[in-house]
């Protein structure tokens, strides 16, 4: 399945996680996109599961990054009967790491984190780990802005960027607030 397709038979999105980790292997932000798993009611994974999903990750993600002629992509087994491909890409100290269908393009996967630091760097202004961490609901609204239940809705970051900027502009302009008159 391409980035911008809808989701296949049985609602299988695109993207399973989005995680950005220091190199340090700190958390600075995790997202997850579930689909039911077959058989169960349940849709989503436990604590404990998303965890060790976590630490498993980056760890791999951490070791491929230190190899020589490392590839950017890897497999993984969530251990829940499904079987995903890692795509990551390292910025400055941050790791942008992709959970997709194994099946989906590493290339669109790769596109997709680009495009999402530079809607940050945009709204940031040479966004830093810091900004994550002091303004990441910030960064989890542009992430909402772009991705929808594992695909992502909205491919330019322009049209992303000025709805954040009329979402955030103060009403009624900068001084005096919405329906104040003089």
């Amino acid at each position: 399945m391409a980035v911008g397709e809808r989701p296949r038979e049985g609602g299988a999105g695109m993207i399973h996680f989005l995680f950005l980790h220091s190199k340090y292997g700190k958390t600075r932000l995790s997202k997850w996109y579930h689909k039911p798993r077959p058989g169960t009611e349940r849709s989503s994974y436990t604590q404990r599961e998303k965890a060790r999903i976590v630490r498993q990750v980056v760890d791999a993600v951490l070791a491929q990054s230190q190899a020589k002629n490392a590839c950017n992509f890897l497999d993984y087994a969530t251990g829940a009967g499904e079987e995903v491909r890692i795509v990551f890409k390292r910025y400055a100290s941050l790791y942008f790491i992709v959970g997709i269908d194994r099946d989906d393009n590493e290339l669109l996967a790769l596109t997709f984190i680009q495009m999402y630091v530079e809607a940050l760097d945009r709204y940031f202004g040479n966004v830093c780990e810091l900004d994550l961490v002091f303004n990441f609901h910030m960064a989890y609204w542009l992430l909402d802005e772009i991705v929808l239940g594992g695909n992502i809705q909205e491919p330019r970051k322009g049209i992303v960027l000025a709805v954040s900027a009329g979402q955030l502009a103060p009403p009624g302009g900068e001084r005096g607030g919405a329906g104040r008159r003089d």
